[in-house]
């Protein structure tokens, strides 16, 4: 088990110096679902919700999420990503969305945080259009599924 390293010898939280680290290219992956009930999941596909087109609006939030992520979190490093993108899978049969958000690097420290915060802001932006027809949607599983790069190696999400 590693150690926790936003903290000092004295429990306080700090920023990680990373400027002694190289910079590499980085990548990071991550997913998560919404559920929907299945009048709302119709008026999504039918492009019947009164604030847009769902997609194109939870797409762009998305990216802008992973965008602004060191101004949400606090010890994250602000960084200039050179991709954010967001895609979905519509399975309409379970009235579920999955978002995926890829964001990528080269930098010093990995974007891990920017993706996540990439697919929370899209699944959080649906839930915000679909609201008025269905406050009962479920956000779940909001993981990180695979990373590249960095000193820690690659990574991959194990079910």
């Amino acid at each position: 088990m590693s150690e926790f390293t936003h903290f000092d010898d004295k429990g306080n939280a700090y920023m990680v110096d990373v400027s002694d680290k190289d910079i590499t290219k980085r990548t990071a992956v991550a997913e998560g679902t919404i559920k929907l009930s299945r009048e709302a999941m119709d008026a999504v596909l039918g492009r019947k919700i009164k604030k847009g087109d769902v997609f194109t609006v939870a797409q762009v939030a998305g990216i802008m999420g992973s965008k602004r992520t060191s101004e949400l979190i606090p010890m994250c490093h602000p960084l200039t990503l050179t991709n954010s993108a967001v895609t979905f899978e519509v399975d309409e049969e379970a009235c579920a969305i999955k978002a995926t958000c890829t964001a990528s690097i080269e930098a010093k420290t990995g974007v891990e945080m920017e993706a996540l915060t990439g697919v929370s802001l899209a699944l959080l932006t649906i839930y915000d259009m679909c609201k008025a027809i269905d406050k009962q949607m479920l956000i779940s599983d909001i993981h990180l599924v695979q990373k590249t790069g960095g000193s820690s190696g690659d990574f991959t999400y194990q079910e």
